[in-house]
């Protein structure tokens, strides 16, 4: 009685697939379609059709060698 049906919910944003699977038709959730369109999440990139979760600490690791 007291609750609505029609009430507004938050979308919750998918995942992509953890693997790409090839097909001609892209899907919504693509890996290789979301990053090409700017939708993967932050954090994650695409390597070889899989989702790879980046690493931002090993990135700049320059001050390791010795000048």
């Amino acid at each position: 009685m007291g609750s609505k049906k029609g009430a507004s919910k938050a979308k919750v944003a998918k995942l992509p697939k953890k693997k790409c699977c090839v097909s001609s038709t892209k899907c919504k959730r693509c890996p290789l379609r979301m990053l090409k369109e700017g939708t993967l999440p932050p954090g994650y990139t695409v390597k070889k059709r899989r989702l790879v979760k980046v690493d931002l600490k090993v990135a700049g690791k320059r001050g390791d060698r010795a000048a």
